[in-house]
């Protein structure tokens, strides 16, 4: 797994704002897309701070990574949090 995280390339980042729901506090959700060889891998922060912040690694094919990034950043963003 480190080995394929060294080789990857940053396409793009963006930041959202939320709200941590459970002290209501207002945060700012992270995502960015990587790309390597193997394909695309999508990074995502909810913005909490530790140790409630969650954090996952979503491996994207092409078509997923395209989705991601035309989507409408006021109506459809954070869609892969789901």
């Amino acid at each position: 797994m480190s080995a394929m995280l060294q080789n990857m390339e940053l396409i793009v980042q963006r930041s959202l704002p939320t709200l941590d729901v459970e002290s209501l506090e207002c945060c700012e959700a992270k995502e960015a897309l990587f790309r390597s060889k193997d394909g695309f891998m999508l990074y995502l922060t909810d913005g909490a701070p530790p140790p409630l912040g969650r954090e996952r690694l979503v491996p994207l094919s092409l078509r997923q990574a395209l989705l991601w990034l035309n989507e409408n950043q006021l109506s459809e963003a954070g869609s892969f949090w789901a």
